[in-house]
C-alpha cells in the first residue's frame, strides 16, 4: 500500500474529536477538492509503500486502540481491507474516513466518517486540468454508495461548509439517498485551514446547527497545531 503518512495524534474532527488515534493516510484520491488539505496525498500522491503487516505493526506500538484510515482516499486502496480486518483482530476501533464515492464492500469499520464534497469543491477553471474537473464533478457524489455505507455501519455525514447557502444542497443530497438519516449525524464543518477563516464563518453554522438539529464540528487539529501535516 502506498501510505503518505502514519503518526499518532487525537482525532480533530467528529464525534470522536480528541480520542488518541492512530492515523494512517493512504495516497491518492478519485477527487480534486479545491479546498483539499492533504494535496500531498490527494493531487499528487506520494508516499512509502508499505505491508499491511508493518502498518500494523507501527500501530501496535502506540498506546490507543483507535485507529484512522484517510487519505486521500482510503477505499482507493487494495489492501484497505486486509489492513483494516488485521487492526479489527488487534482489537482496534477503527474509523474509515471517506468521500463515500466507493462502496465499503463489508470492509471493517466501526466509523464510517463520511464527507460527501459538495458544489464548494469543485477547482477554478485554470486550477487543475479540465479533465480532472470533469472527473471531480462526475464523481464527487454517489448516492447509492452512500445509501451502503449509512444502512451498513454507524456513520457520520461530515460537510465542508462555506456558508448558508450550502443548506440547499446538504438537504437535496441527504433526501437523495434514500435512507432516513438522524439530524444529529449531520456533521458541518466550516471550510478553512487557519483559526481566523473557520472563526469567521463559525456564526453561520452554528445558526445552520441551532435551526436544523445538525452537530457543529470542530477542527481541534488546526486549533492545536495549524495547518501541518502529521496532526
Amino acid at each position: 500500500m502506498l501510505v503518505s503518512e502514519i503518526f499518532y495524534s487525537v482525532q480533530g474532527e467528529g464525534e470522536l474529536t480528541g480520542v488518541p488515534s492512530l492515523f494512517v493516510r493512504s495516497s491518492g484520491c478519485n477527487l480534486r477538492c479545491s479546498w483539499c488539505d492533504t494535496k500531498y496525498a490527494s493531487w499528487k500522491p506520494e508516499g512509502e509503500t508499505m505491508t499491511v503487516e508493518a502498518i500494523v505493526e507501527k500501530a501496535l506500538a502506540v498506546p490507543a486502540r483507535h485507529a484512522v484510515l484517510t487519505g486521500g482516499e482510503p477505499m482507493l486502496a487494495p489492501e484497505m481491507p486486509a489492513l483494516a480486518a488485521r487492526l479489527r483482530q488487534e482489537g482496534f476501533h477503527i474509523t474509515i474516513e471517506t468521500a463515500g464515492t466507493l462502496p465499503p464492500e463489508g470492509i471493517a469499520c466501526d466509523l464510517a466518517s463520511i464527507s460527501p464534497k459538495l458544489a464548494n469543491s469543485l477547482p477554478a477553471e485554470g486550477e487543475i486540468s479540465p479533465l480532472w474537473r470533469e472527473r471531480h464533478e462526475a464523481r464527487r457524489l454517489a448516492p447509492e454508495v452512500l445509501r451502503d455505507w449509512v444502512t451498513h455501519y454507524p456513520y457520520q455525514l461530515k460537510f465542508v461548509v462555506e456558508g448558508a447557502e450550502d443548506l440547499a444542497e446538504i438537504e437535496a443530497l441527504l433526501a437523495s439517498i434514500g435512507h432516513p438519516v438522524i439530524p444529529s449525524k449531520v456533521l458541518l464543518m466550516p471550510q478553512g485551514t487557519d483559526i481566523g477563516t473557520l472563526r469567521g464563518r463559525n456564526a453561520a453554522l452554528l445558526d445552520l446547527c441551532l435551526r436544523k438539529g445538525y452537530r457543529y464540528c470542530h477542527r481541534l487539529h488546526v486549533e492545536l497545531f495549524g495547518n501541518r501535516r502529521g496532526t
